[in-house]
């Protein structure tokens, strides 16, 4: 045989956490004709890759994601191939662009993944071809898409086309008969077109933007019993997934979603994934709560997973621009407001601060900030004097000030040229390490695409081999590499049932060699891009070029020496992955 790729003894991992082992792999027509021992006659061979002494990995699946904006006008998305992510998911948080329109859509995602607005409006507008979940999925496999895509369809998507942004948005409204049966029907056709599930929200820090329903909660928090129980009854039915955000400050809504996900009195489990298992900072006991949960409902009959980002959750913000202000009144307050002018006006008021000094001092009950100014590191201001100080640090050099008026005043005086950071979970090596091996937690939430100048994880599969294999390099091993490769691939296209995550003799070649020597530091390093489909707006990206020689899908380059080849966003390499169904490798043009 004449293959069109062959990669030569590496160290292959094939996905399923069997052993791995030194390997030939020939590459003919988009998939893995042979694993051999031997090795393989080159004659004809156009690329041989020498990967003596690297890792040869069925390419990353990253589960959460908001690209579905992104990969409108940069169908390529080079950041997450970059790392070795070859197939994603679409659709996270009850956000997706199935069925609004632009205004919506910028209304929806705008404010929640600080995405923008205007860019999602004119993004959907410009691209809207479709008016169902099958015409939706033929768009997309009409672009030249660089990794594979699987999606979920939001329920404030579906919410929001069905009874309109406004009515979706208030409490005494409930959808009609008509309006529920056409939101199940809405369902049923993303489920038939290949969706792997539903995603749903009860987060309520999650804020609508522009101007008619400015500051509601997303349409998904709304949905009374009756609602969601027709919508689970068809994802269990049909044994798909259900994403669900559940609301942090009633936490008995964690149990029911729990709950929910048993296979009662013979009926098939609801496959459920929940965000998320973090070790928050500012309530360090819950992350021990969260893995018992998981491995009890399991154990009745249930199929639940939480999600689980596998490195410090640390965020960068600009200003008071940080998606965490919204889960107390003041910040919330703030964020409100879109004009600097009116924005600035409300900080410098006396009264507005004794409130935001309230809610800062109240450390009791649910929340994800640890609300300590104290532990938040300025990294950048036009004054020289404030960086590498905390805003606690300010104050205290600054004559006593509260730490919430020091932060004030900077932002008064520098707006957004003022940036900052702090890590909010994951901040304890010991807890990653026993959270990366339970088999109730999901590895993901790496939230690419959204909260562009916030945080970047897009390379968090690679961080996690970094830290097993640190551990194992220490004598102090928690899990072997070869199932942390399971883990963050062949396990989670088994459990989300679309076709990815592994590399077997037959498989779709989507292909990741990673150098193990270069897993350093440099993995932890963040810098920015401009992004051009979003008026050159600066995003916090990760670039560890060395530890990826090459990334393939089915069987074509598209990454070389850490950056994208000249095929990401010109052919398609990817496709849509439908769930429950085989798929068929993208191969070139004759």
């Amino acid at each position: 045989m004449t293959y069109d790729t062959i990669i030569k003894g590496g160290r292959w991992f094939d996905g399923t956490g069997a052993a791995s082992a030194v390997r030939n792999l020939g590459i003919k027509d988009g998939r893995v004709a042979v694993v051999s021992v031997e090795d393989l006659d080159e004659t004809g061979c156009p690329e041989v890759v020498d990967a003596a002494g690297q890792w040869v990995l069925p390419g990353f699946v990253d589960i959460h994601t908001h690209y579905d904006i992104e990969v409108l006008d940069g169908p390529g998305l080079p950041e997450s191939l970059r790392h070795g992510v070859t197939t994603l998911l679409l659709g996270s948080c009850s956000l997706s662009t199935v069925h609004v329109g632009g205004v919506d859509a910028g209304d929806l995602f705008g404010r929640v993944e600080a995405i923008p607005r205007q860019h999602v409006i004119r993004a959907v507008d410009e691209h809207k071809t479709w008016d169902n979940a099958q015409q939706y999925v033929e768009m997309l496999e009409s672009l030249p898409l660089g990794p594979n895509l699987a999606a979920f369809v939001g329920h404030s998507d579906m919410r929001t086309a069905t009874m309109g942004l406004d009515r979706a948005t208030r409490k005494e409204v409930k959808p009609s008969r008509s309006e529920q049966a056409r939101m199940e029907r809405m369902l049923n056709e993303a489920l038939d077109a290949g969706f792997v599930g539903m995603s749903a929200q009860q987060l309520l820090f999650d804020k609508v933007d522009g101007d008619l329903c400015r500051s509601r909660t997303l349409p998904s928090t709304y949905a009374k019993g009756k609602e969601m129980r027709g919508l689970r009854k068809i994802l269990r039915r049909r044994r798909r997934a259900l994403q669900a955000g559940p609301d942090a400050s009633h936490p008995h809504t964690i149990g029911v979603q729990a709950l929910g996900s048993i296979g009662w009195f013979g009926k098939p489990a609801l496959r459920t994934s929940l965000l998320s298992a973090a070790d928050i900072k500012a309530i360090p006991f819950v992350i021990h709560l969260m893995r018992p949960i998981a491995n009890l409902v399991n154990k009745m009959g249930a199929d639940f997973r939480w999600q689980h980002l596998p490195v410090p959750f640390e965020v960068y913000a600009d200003g008071i621009d940080l998606v965490i202000f919204e889960e107390f009144g003041s910040g919330a307050m703030a964020l409100h407001i879109q004009e600097k002018l009116a924005r600035d006006e409300l900080m410098r008021d006396p009264e507005y601060r004794k409130k935001f000094r309230k809610d800062y001092e109240s450390k009791y009950g649910p929340r994800v900030w640890h609300r300590d100014f104290y532990d938040a590191e300025i990294v950048a201001c036009p004054d020289p004097s404030v960086v590498g100080k905390s805003f606690g640090q300010v104050g205290d050099e600054r004559g006593g000030k509260h730490p919430v008026d020091a932060f004030l005043d900077l932002v008064l005086e520098h707006g957004t040229d003022i940036r900052w950071r702090t890590t909010i979970s994951n901040h304890r090596p010991e807890v990653l390490k026993k959270l990366a091996a339970d088999p109730g937690i999901q590895v993901g939430f790496s939230d690419a695409g959204a909260h562009l100048r916030n945080m970047a994880f897009y390379n968090f599969a690679l961080r996690l081999l970094k830290h097993v294999r640190d551990a194992e390099i220490q004598g102090k091993p928690f899990m072997t590499t070869e199932q942390a490769v399971h883990r963050l691939t062949g396990e989670l296209g088994e459990w989300y049932r679309i076709d990815a995550g592994f590399l077997r003799e037959g498989d779709r070649a989507d292909i990741v060699v990673i150098d193990p020597e270069r897993l350093d530091a440099t993995l932890e390093e963040y810098h920015e891009s401009p992004v051009e489909q979003y008026g050159n707006l600066s995003r916090m990206v990760n670039r560890n070029d060395a530890a990826v020689p090459a990334v393939f899908i089915a069987g074509r380059r598209v990454v070389e020496a850490g950056e994208p080849t000249e095929l990401v966003g010109r052919e398609r390499t990817g496709q849509f992955l439908r769930a429950e169904q085989p798929s068929r490798a993208v191969v070139a043009a004759s």
